[in-house]
C-alpha cells in the first residue's frame, strides 16, 4: 500500500500588511488561494485547509476549489499552532506536506517532488531555487510528535534547524516555491517573474 501523505494548506493568517483579505484576492481570474488549492491538488491528490471559524468567504473559496476544512481556534495563535492542527487532525498521515496559501505559484511537479522524498523515507524534504529554500516543506511520520508539539507564531522554522541533519533539499527550476504574497505589489513582481521562465 502506497504512503498516504497529507496535503495541509495555511490559511490562518491576518494577512495585515496586504490590507485587505489577500487569500481571496483575484489572481488570473481566480481567487488567490484557489490556486494554492490546485496546485496542492494536482501534486499530491489531497489537500486540507486550515482556517480561522468565521472566515466565511474563505470557506467558500476553499469549499469550491475542492479542500477539505478544517475550522479551529488555534490560528489566532499563529502558524506554530496552525500546522499541528493540521496534523492531529490527519494523525493517521505517513507524512504532510506544508504548504502556505498565500503562495499560489508552487508547480504541481515541485509538491508532488516533496512527496515523493517523504514516501523513500526522508524526514523532511524541502526544495531549493535560486540558493534559496522553499516551500513546501515535507515532514515523515518520524516528525509526528515534533509537529504536534508545535505552537505559536514560528511555525516550523525551530523544528527544520533542530532537525537540520535529517533535511533533505533538492534544487528546482521553479521560482514560485519562494514567491509569497504579502502585499499586492507581490502578486505583480510573481507574475513578471512567471513570465520570464
Amino acid at each position: 500500500m502506497p504512503a498516504r501523505i497529507r496535503g495541509l494548506l495555511m490559511c490562518g493568517g491576518i494577512a495585515s500588511r496586504f490590507g485587505s483579505d489577500k487569500l481571496c484576492a483575484m489572481v488570473d481570474g481566480e481567487p488567490l488561494v484557489a490556486h494554492s488549492v490546485r496546485n496542492l491538488l494536482a501534486g499530491l491528490g489531497n489537500a486540507l485547509a486550515v482556517i480561522p471559524p468565521g472566515a466565511g468567504r474563505l470557506h467558500g473559496v476553499l469549499e469550491s476549489a475542492g479542500c477539505e476544512i478544517l475550522e479551529t481556534i488555534d490560528c489566532a495563535r499563529g502558524l506554530g499552532s496552525s500546522i499541528a492542527a493540521g496534523v492531529a487532525a490527519s494523525a493517521s498521515a505517513d507524512g504532510w506536506v506544508v504548504a502556505l496559501g498565500d503562495m499560489p505559484f508552487i508547480r504541481p511537479l515541485t509538491i508532488a517532488a516533496v512527496a515523493a522524498r517523504l514516501e523513500k523515507g526522508a524526514r523532511i524534504a524541502a526544495p531549493i531555487h535560486a540558493a534559496v529554500r522553499g516551500h513546501p516543506v515535507g515532514f515523515g511520520r518520524a516528525l509526528k510528535a515534533s509537529l504536534l508539539a508545535l505552537d505559536g507564531d514560528d511555525g516550523a522554522k525551530a523544528l527544520l534547524k533542530r532537525h537540520h541533519d535529517v533535511l533533505e533539499t533538492f534544487i528546482v527550476d521553479d521560482p514560485g516555491v519562494t514567491q509569497d504574497v504579502d502585499v499586492p505589489a507581490d502578486l505583480k513582481q510573481a507574475r513578471e517573474a512567471r513570465r520570464e521562465t
